[in-house]
């Protein structure tokens, strides 16, 4: 069986990963230049580095604690302490370690957009920039808004209930060490997240920020351009601590269109009428990386039994 999977995120690693042990070969095809979805870490020049997506991996799944103490066993995954007497998982030395862990041995192919999915007589063709072949399962676990544009046309369900909220991301680097929280929630009414990346284990020793909008001032500023909300939340982050722009070493930002979901689908996944299209992600039960786990362990689990 030819199985393809679109998406490098938890959902996709996960059910790629799973078919993998099982005797299976999927193929995973991703957009974008590195892996893990929302899972991301930033680096640039001058030894900074940020975790710009996902600030860390809650957890109450037995089974996916369980995943992540095999992933902290390999040095993939510690514990930080979040200077608020609470502690959560992060990915080490970035958050894109734990989707590197679940990638180990697959066949990945990065910097590949899907731009069509075809049923034809052999079964569903897959094209990019040039057609890739065709495939007896084609898994999508690209944002729902994406989803719907690529497959839709073959689920079962409409995927039009699903919204999201999206997050803009400052990155900033300080010349000096600032006197503040490691972690601030709700400091202010535009920033809803201000952490020292530099804090989490296993991160280089500079004085890197990490800095996440509101909900509200992100739908306001979504469509300005990177500069633009770079310097918007930069002036946000040096006035909420007193600070002016020489103190400042390095500073960007980054736009999440399909960054935390609102309304889920509420199942773990949808698939076609006959079992040969599965769509999923977080947004089909939640907000955290846990759900797109669950949901790639779902598909691969269906996709198992039927096979």
């Amino acid at each position: 069986m030819k199985i393809a999977i679109i998406g490098s995120g938890m959902a996709g690693l996960t059910c790629a990963a799973r078919l993998s042990n099982a005797g299976f070969a999927p193929t995973v095809f991703d957009k974008g230049r590195g892996l893990g979805g929302r899972m991301a870490t930033r680096r640039a020049e001058g030894g900074f580095q940020f975790d710009h997506g996902a600030q860390m991996i809650p957890c109450e799944d037995a089974a996916f604690r369980s995943l992540l103490e095999q992933a902290k066993a390999s040095g993939h995954v510690a514990q930080w302490d979040m200077g608020d007497g609470n502690a959560n998982a992060v990915g080490t030395p970035g958050m894109t370690a734990l989707a590197k862990y679940l990638a180990q041995d697959l066949d990945l192919h990065q910097q590949t957009e899907i731009t069509s999915v075809t049923q034809t007589d052999a079964g569903w063709e897959l094209t990019a920039d040039q057609p890739l072949g065709t495939y007896d399962r084609v898994i999508c676990t690209a944002p729902a808004p994406q989803t719907d544009r690529l497959v839709g046309h073959a689920l079962t369900e409409p995927l039009d209930q699903v919204s999201y909220a999206p997050s803009l991301t400052l990155m900033v680097a300080l010349n000096r060490p600032l006197d503040a929280p490691i972690t601030q929630t709700n400091p202010t009414d535009a920033l809803a997240w201000i952490a020292l990346d530099s804090a989490k284990p296993g991160r280089p020793s500079r004085h890197c920020w990490v800095a996440q909008s509101s909900a509200d001032w992100s739908a306001t500023h979504l469509e300005r351009s990177k500069d633009e909300i770079a310097t918007l939340m930069l002036d946000l982050f040096l006035t909420h601590h007193g600070l002016d722009a020489t103190e400042v070493a390095y500073a960007t930002a980054h736009r999440w269109r399909y960054a935390l979901v609102k309304e889920p689908l509420g199942q773990a996944f949808v698939a076609s009428t006959d079992g040969t299209v599965y769509a999923g992600g977080d947004w089909c039960l939640g907000p955290h990386i846990e759900h797109a786990w669950q949901s790639g362990t779902a598909i691969a689990e269906d996709i198992l039994r039927c096979a």
